[in-house]
């Protein structure tokens, strides 16, 4: 039984019908562990509310009962903060109900979308009406907008679009203490005082929950062009990318950083996957170059960039694609890379960020005190070089037992964190920290920053319901 008060039970029955009340423990197991199973909880009951009044309403009972709340999305994190504790107390709220799209404006070039909707479905909207919604990432077909916001996803297209938070004209918000905050507005000046919205962007539901957004349209793209290009080095890649963006421009929409062991994984785990190159290189980088016109001169434009920099000395080899088969076979190279790492073991991912300047010292750093201190350590990285962001994941030496690798995981941790201080660097650069990094962000977030955030939080939610055990 779900341990709440009858008439609370009762209660929030009222508000949400039988189609969005779950207390049977089976039907509850899917929302009280993540995708990964890393993490686990248990809940006195899952509650699905099918519009931003009912959410409303629920949080309003829950704050009048002293009731923690845990919102989720489609629970595609990779940090846990969307999972409850142990206590079996707390509530999940889930918002895949949620999930109209309540308006597209054209002329303003948004989109109004509720929390639940699948992000896929939001790229076919915008695809539907010839725009484009550029967020992409792996999870698009499961992840939530709602989740999207709540941890200010980023992904592929960061380089040329930003990430959620640059995405995001207005929002709707369901507080605390159960009153809504009607910001759906689809302005792009707005100089009327504090820019309330960003509070709530990669807040992971601390704050209060995000029930609707107006979100940024885009021209679709017309024209693309990609390529696989082999690397010597990371400072090869740096200053591949500030070539490529002086020539290029806007077009330049992908730019993916994949270290050999990377694409070692994929090639032996992923099934049809195989090297673009005859040889192997230390390092490769997928370009993308997008444009609004059909049949733009992207090949040529990318030819000229990769000759100048064979010219430099800056690349070993590249393959460009010459049909939409090979343009997918080459990102599948990119994508696979985590579920390839899955199959070798237990693996610490670590997705870092630091001035893209800093890229290729990181890595040289960091690469030769984790070999001297964890021998035989396999370092699996990859990431975003337009913004600076790094997969920086670890997995077991061959032969290590599990329970011995699993025993380093601290101290592996620890040096890659303290690393990315020392280069001026985030622990968490667009995952958020959940429930797995909230320790460490105390050690390596300003003491004045995090004192600022918690006043925040206690304005907002002074009795501590939201999300509680997350983030801060």
């Amino acid at each position: 039984m779900s341990g709440l008060s009858a008439a609370l039970l009762q209660a929030l029955h009222a508000v949400v019908g039988d189609a969005g009340l779950i207390t049977d423990a089976e039907r509850m197991r899917s929302y009280l562990s993540d995708w990964r199973n890393a993490y686990q909880g248990r809940a006195a009951m899952v509650l699905r509310p099918a519009s931003s009044e009912e959410v409303a309403a629920v949080v309003r009972l829950c704050h009048e009962a002293g009731v923690a709340i845990v919102p989720q999305g489609g629970n595609t994190g990779l940090c846990g903060g969307s999972i409850p504790d142990a206590s079996g107390t707390q509530v999940v709220l889930s918002l895949t109900r949620m999930a109209r799209i309540r308006a597209v404006d054209i002329g303003n070039e948004t989109i109004t979308v509720e929390a639940g909707v699948i992000l896929q479905r939001l790229q076919e909207a915008a695809a539907e009406v010839g725009r484009l919604f550029p967020l992409s990432l792996g999870a698009e077909g499961s992840c939530t907008v709602g989740g999207n916001l709540a941890t200010n996803a980023g992904g592929t297209a960061v380089l040329r679009y930003g990430n959620m938070r640059d995405l995001v004209l207005g929002l709707e918000v369901v507080l605390p203490d159960g009153r809504i905050w009607n910001g759906l507005r689809g302005l792009r000046k707005d100089n009327t005082g504090y820019d309330l919205k960003q509070l709530f962007i990669g807040a992971e539901g601390t704050l209060g929950i995000i029930t609707a957004a107006v979100l940024k349209l885009f021209p679709a793209v017309r024209s693309l062009t990609t390529a696989w290009v082999a690397l010597p080095s990371p400072q090869a890649a740096v200053e591949l990318i500030g070539q490529m963006r002086g020539l290029c421009g806007d077009r330049l929409s992908g730019f993916e950083l994949m270290s050999r062991q990377s694409l070692e994984f994929v090639l032996r785990h992923v099934v049809g996957c195989s090297d673009p190159c005859a040889e192997e290189h230390p390092w490769y980088v997928l370009i993308e170059l997008s444009d609004t016109q059909v049949d733009a001169p992207l090949s040529a434009l990318l030819e000229q960039g990769l000759g100048e920099a064979l010219e430099h000395g800056l690349i070993l080899d590249a393959v460009i694609a010459s049909s939409e088969a090979q343009v997918a076979a080459l990102w599948a190279l990119r994508e696979g890379i985590s579920e390839a790492q899955n199959h070798e073991g237990p693996s610490l991912k670590h997705d870092i960020s630091v001035p893209v300047s800093s890229i290729p010292a990181f890595i040289d750093a960091t690469d030769r005190r984790l070999l001297e201190d964890f021998p035989g350590v396999r370092i699996v990285a990859y990431g975003h070089v337009g913004d600076g962001n790094l997969h920086y994941n670890i997995s077991k030496p061959l032969g290590t037992e599990d329970a011995v690798f699993k025993a380093q995981s601290e101290a592996i941790m620890r040096l890659i964190y303290d690393s990315t201080a020392a280069f001026d660097g985030s622990i968490s650069a667009e995952h958020g920290l959940g429930q797995a990094k909230r320790e460490a962000a105390r050690r390596y977030k300003d003491p004045l920053e995090l004192e600022l955030m918690r006043s925040i939080k206690q304005t907002l939610d002074p009795a501590g319901l939201m999300n509680p055990g997350k983030l801060l």
